[in-house]
């Protein structure tokens, strides 16, 4: 052992405030532990980064419609399905909540030039809101982050214009279609009051409004996320024939 007094950092002389294979002393470590439980709580939180799907509804519905203009000019982006799997693999930030039809030819993501994870879908014949799909829209709002919903019918709907031969020429239909119809008929009534040309595409847009309006006023989270307007509920209608999406002011 070293008697040079140079040597006093490393002899025995402070074993009892060391600890072999510790860089901090027993007394700092005492010191750093009353630091914690005193102050520890005043100490800046780390930066976090916000989440990809962390914009305003505005840029969020920019996002949308632009996409929808680069797919109806046959120009679209998304062609790698593949990138970024992995890191969807455990968590989704989807910018966007769209109620859309069951149709076969509506396919949100393509119809808005979206990737996997990009868009939270919830679709059903007729885009109406009924309670399993206002809780997945109440999810996606409220746990997902997602800063818009929109509403997303389409030209010649089949479920609009079943609704309307069911009100018109009191056709019967099997199975449990007619809850689906029940849901659709205050909107055809609502066009049919208008006496428009077209009754079909006056019962679509009517169709949507609608909804964006039961949407806005669902209680207790979309209509307090609206109100405070970190969410917002817009109406559009999908051209079968072009590939536009119109929207509905």
């Amino acid at each position: 052992m070293c008697d040079h007094p140079s040597c006093s950092h490393i002899s025995g002389s402070h074993s009892s405030d060391s600890r072999p294979g510790f860089g901090l002393s027993r007394r700092g470590f005492l010191a750093a532990g009353a630091f914690s439980a005193l102050g520890g709580l005043a100490l800046p939180a780390l930066a976090q980064t916000p989440p990809p799907n962390a914009i305003s509804p505005d840029a969020a519905l920019k996002r949308l419609m632009d996409g929808n203009g680069r797919y109806a000019a046959s120009a679209p982006e998304q062609k790698d399905f593949t990138a970024g799997r992995a890191a969807r693999a455990s968590a989704q930030y989807p910018f966007a909540a769209i109620l859309s039809c069951a149709d076969s030819r509506v396919a949100p993501e393509l119809a808005f030039d979206q990737g996997p994870g990009e868009l939270f879908v919830v679709r059903l014949a007729g885009n109406f809101v009924n309670d399993d799909g206002l809780a997945s829209l109440e999810y996606g709002a409220k746990f997902l982050g997602t800063p818009l919903i929109m509403v997303l019918g389409h030209s010649n709907c089949g479920a609009v214009d079943a609704a309307i031969k069911v009100l018109k020429d009191k056709v019967k239909l099997p199975g449990h279609l007619p809850e689906l119809v029940r849901s659709i008929k205050p909107a055809v009534e609502t066009a049919k009051a208008q006496k428009p040309a077209n009754l079909l595409d006056a019962s679509i847009a009517a169709n949507v409004a609608l909804n964006v309006n039961r949407l806005k006023t669902a209680k207790p989270i979309l209509s307090g996320l609206v109100a405070e307007k970190k969410v917002q509920v817009v109406g559009a209608v999908y051209d079968l024939a072009t590939g536009k999406v119109s929207l509905l002011s």
